[in-house]
């Protein structure tokens, strides 16, 4: 065998295929996709744009919540925003309800996945693959007790890219919101904020040398907003300089209301001794998983002899 086939034949052994195309030509896989619902009868529209065909109104990001009709009229609210402005909508109904969204006119015009009490975390690992979203330049993945009334989904994009923020979220409207982390809450004079300088819920102060959560480089899981690459990460773990690539947007802010969701008991409309909360058994089994998830870290840190913690 000459060394042209050799070199030919290691060449084809060095290269990285996703798992089940081997089969297939190289030209014809095709590794990513998206959440574009295709017509059946019809190809889509296209318009031409600096000589490239370029989708019709082409979506470039996407809005996705875990949401249960008690929360309908913020949900209703904050879709039709994001669809105002062409993102991609995608609801995870925790409760399983589907049909009782029909009665909106956007309804059709959205994805709609159901599985009964799951979380959010739960849905975006099954259904947000990194390569079903590289589509889009931003994922926004929020819960649904937002007020969006001083928010603009354009502007907040527009935003976050200028200032180079790979993981972010609008700031929280102090008067009006439930606010839990000071680093969270909306700053008056300025656009963007990435630290804190003020004690975080009692515990020790932050000051300008502080580079730990949740002094600087962290968020909130209520409303996040992950860069393309970001979630690449974040799916598979959260890594980068949190320092410099975290924030929290104040220009563009929501109010969090704090509703009871994935199930709890609203008590300003209980109408029955017989309804449960379960929300202290989720909060009980989240401890567990994060003991369980701990170990792994720790088993796999020590294994794994390449890894360097950026961190140490």
């Amino acid at each position: 065998m000459e060394k042209q086939e050799v070199a030919e034949i290691d060449q084809c052994k060095n290269q990285c295929r996703p798992g089940g195309s081997e089969a297939l030509p190289a030209g014809i896989v095709n590794s990513t996709s998206s959440f574009e619902m295709k017509p059946l009868w019809e190809l889509a529209r296209r318009k031409r744009h600096n000589t490239v065909d370029v989708k019709a109104n082409a979506t470039t990001n996407l809005f996705a919540m875990a949401v249960g009709i008690k929360q309908k009229d913020l949900v209703n609210k904050m879709v039709k925003k994001f669809l105002d402005c062409n993102f991609m909508v995608m609801l995870f109904h925790y409760d399983g309800i589907v049909d009782k969204w029909k009665d909106f006119e956007w309804s059709n015009h959205v994805i709609h996945v159901a599985a009964i009490n799951q979380g959010k975390w739960w849905f975006a690992k099954r259904f947000l693959h990194p390569d079903i979203v590289a589509e889009y330049d931003y994922v926004f993945l929020w819960d649904e007790d937002l007020g969006v009334e001083n928010f603009h989904p354009d502007r907040y994009v527009s935003i976050i890219k200028h200032e180079g923020l790979e993981i972010s979220q609008p700031a929280l409207d102090p008067k009006k919101s439930e606010v839990h982390h000071q680093i969270t809450a909306r700053g008056r004079r300025s656009t963007v904020h990435r630290r804190t300088y003020k004690p975080a819920n009692g515990g020790k102060g932050c000051d300008k040398s502080s580079t730990a959560p949740p002094c600087t480089g962290w968020i909130e899981m209520m409303a996040p907003v992950f860069s393309r690459p970001a979630w690449h990460c974040v799916w598979y773990m959260i890594q980068g300089d949190r320092t410099k690539k975290v924030g929290v947007v104040d220009a563009e802010y929501v109010i969090h209301y704090n509703r009871p969701t994935l199930g709890g008991i609203d008590k300003t409309t209980v109408t029955s001794n017989k309804e449960t909360d379960h929300r202290v058994d989720v909060r009980r089994l989240s401890y567990r998983e994060l003991d369980v998830f701990r170990k792994r870290w720790e088993k796999a840190a020590d294994e794994d002899k390449c890894w360097v913690d950026p961190y140490q």
